[in-house]
């Protein structure tokens, strides 16, 4: 049997071991192997070399002991050449950043660059000069570093066409994608979408970038008043002082291809609202609206302290400029996907989701909905004299209520399945009214039932007249868009056998369309139902300005009737106008008390699906 080794007196006595005897199984070539060299140690090398310290040695063939010897734990295998492998890698990678920082500083890239249209692909195309037409541009700062904002020509038209907005806004994400692949030195995959407040670094607004010289800021500085005074609220002088341009702005154009006049003003309610949550002061602009100027039917929204800055300067996106322009062209880019994914509130199910969204309308109805004296003057007395009928002779048994029904038919059909292709029949309506009026009262109250009144608004006038309504009252009688056969009726002949001025009437057969809009004001020659795309880059003529004017003060005091009287408001969903009046009732009122009755299937109030 072979005589049992024992470890510590092998390293103290190496000596004696070498010269004794030769055996294999404690021959120092195995030492050597476990601190990585080949060949057999000298007794000295054994005693004095420091590799002891990197590796320790092979376990003893003995059963492991308990507790560690000397208390310290085992160190880790090659720590030492893995602490200096990593300090050089880590200095030769600072110098290759110096010496890729020095290089860039002697030679920067492209002083401007901007977004040249190519069918449906963009490209940056490199030059010294800026072009003449409104677009993306890409600047650098003296130390080459790249940067990117919108360079509108100061003497261009404004507003833009609502093709340059949405132009610019597909070209600012390429730009902005081009400019942060400039950045990191190579194309990266990036994100489908940023969240609705994302501020890209690499964005120069257009004041900053005048500051620094790279746009013509001097140039720019020209005169507002040349701007035939379309941006509502531009004050230049009060007195003899002049306003300062805000901080920030948003400036909302009235300006559109649809020929409604609910999504705009949904639109416009809700962008008040961004505007004053963001700290923006508001203006509008209604030098291209097709029904004319803001003030012959609205009263002038409030103005702001300061004046509106260069009309170079509104820039449509990115959503964090210090000065947005506001249309239906890009409008699913304020109010797309993004804002809903900001503004919803996720803590809530169904339509209180919605309601921070319904708060911003809700503030811009109160600001801005306030219509122009004659009209106001006449919804006024009209609310007093629909309130009055409701009162009861004795107080005590309370008052009756107001259902007010409101009837789209023309070119917007239902969401409900069945009706999609039609319209919603009348006698859900007025079944719906009285179901109503019944759960009021629960037939406990008859003489509030009978001081009770229903009202209608439609752009069908057929519907007044139609048997379900036979007891209802028009919300307004002050303009009427008669149908074709009351549109005939000879003019009323004074005593002095001179025909006595009436108003024409507009002849609104079967309801709101898009193409009979367009048609109003043209020649008798042109059919009124002629199928033709409207033009809406030639000026209307004074007839058509008048002529859609009536269809927008109509509108517009249904709208005011009915969501400031009715106490419960019957109406599909589907119409902008039936959610309109949702926020004219208020939340409380419409949502939480149940005011809003909506009878096209099972949908709830929404905000516009851009």
């Amino acid at each position: 049997m072979p005589p049992t080794l024992d470890l510590a007196n092998t390293y103290s006595h190496a000596d004696m071991i070498l010269s004794s005897r030769n055996s294999p199984r404690i021959s120092l070539r195995k030492a050597g192997s476990y601190n990585g060299e080949k060949g057999p140690l000298s007794s000295t090398s054994s005693r004095f070399s420091f590799n002891h310290l990197v590796a320790s040695p092979p376990p003893s063939p003995s059963l492991p002991a308990l507790v560690p010897r000397h208390g310290k734990p085992v160190p880790a295998h090659n720590s030492r050449k893995y602490l200096r492998g990593l300090l050089w890698l880590s200095g030769v990678l600072v110098i290759l950043y110096f010496g890729v920082t020095t290089l860039r500083l002697h030679h920067p890239i492209e002083a401007v660059g901007w977004a040249a249209n190519s069918g449906n692909q963009y490209e940056m195309v490199g030059d010294t000069e800026l072009p003449d037409f409104p677009t993306p541009v890409v600047v650098t700062d003296k130390r080459g570093r790249a940067k990117w904002t919108v360079s509108i020509p100061p003497d261009h038209e404004f507003p833009l066409d609502p093709k340059q907005y949405a132009e610019i806004c597909s070209q600012n994400k390429e730009v902005a994608t081009h400019v942060a692949d400039l950045h990191s030195h190579k194309h990266r995959e990036h994100a489908a979408h940023f969240g609705y407040y994302h501020v890209d670094p690499n964005f120069m607004d257009v004041a900053e970038a005048e500051a620094h010289g790279l746009l013509p800021g001097p140039k720019a500085k020209t005169s507002m008043k040349g701007q035939d005074g379309s941006v509502i609220g531009d004050s230049t002088d009060d007195g003899l002082i002049v306003a300062d341009v805000c901080e920030k702005s948003m400036t909302f154009v009235l300006e559109t291809h649809d020929a409604g006049l609910g999504k705009t003003l949904m639109m416009l309610w809700t962008a008040y609202g961004l505007a004053k949550k963001e700290g923006r002061e508001f203006f509008i602009d209604d030098s291209r609206w097709v029904y004319g100027k803001f003030t012959k039917l609205f009263q002038p929204p409030p103005i702001p302290g300061c004046r509106p800055p260069p009309r170079h300067e509104m820039l449509p996106c990115p959503r964090h400029a210090r000065h947005l322009a506001v249309s239906a062209a890009n409008a699913g880019h304020i109010f797309g996907g993004a804002f809903n994914e900001a503004f919803e509130d996720a803590r809530k199910m169904e339509v209180y989701r919605q309601k921070p969204i319904f708060n911003l309308a809700r503030q811009g109805y109160e600001a801005l909905f306030n219509l122009s004296g004659e009209d106001q003057q006449y919804v006024d007395k009209r609310l007093a004299e629909l309130k009055s009928k409701t009162k009861l002779p004795t107080t005590e048994n309370g008052h009756g209520i107001v259902i007010g029904v409101h009837v789209r038919h023309g070119d917007r059909h239902p969401f409900e399945f069945q009706y999609k292709d039609s319209y919603v029949p009348l006698d859900r309506y007025s079944d719906k009214a009285r179901e109503l009026l019944h759960n009021a009262y629960k037939g406990q109250n008859k003489e509030a039932e009978e001081h009770s009144l229903t009202i209608v608004a439609s752009d069908d006038s057929d519907v007044y007249s139609a048997e379900e309504f036979a007891q209802a009252s028009r919300a307004q009688e002050q303009i009427r868009l008669a149908s074709k056969q009351y549109s005939k009726t000879p003019k009323p002949v004074g005593s002095n056998g001179m025909r006595n001025f009436v108003a024409e009437s507009v002849g609104w057969e079967g309801g709101f369309f898009a193409r009979m809009f367009w048609s109003l004001g043209k020649p008798s020659s042109v059919p009124v139902t002629a199928i033709e795309a409207p033009d809406t880059k030639l000026p209307p003529t004074e007839e058509a300005l008048r002529l859609r004017e009536l269809v927008g003060r109509a509108y517009l005091m249904d709208l005011a009737v009915l969501g400031q009287a009715s106490d419960k408001v019957i109406c599909t969903v589907s119409a902008m106008g039936c959610r309109l009046l949702a926020v004219m009732m208020g939340w409380e009122k419409a949502i939480e008390k149940d005011g809003f009755v909506n009878i096209d299937g099972d949908f709830e109030w929404r905000h516009v699906s851009w």
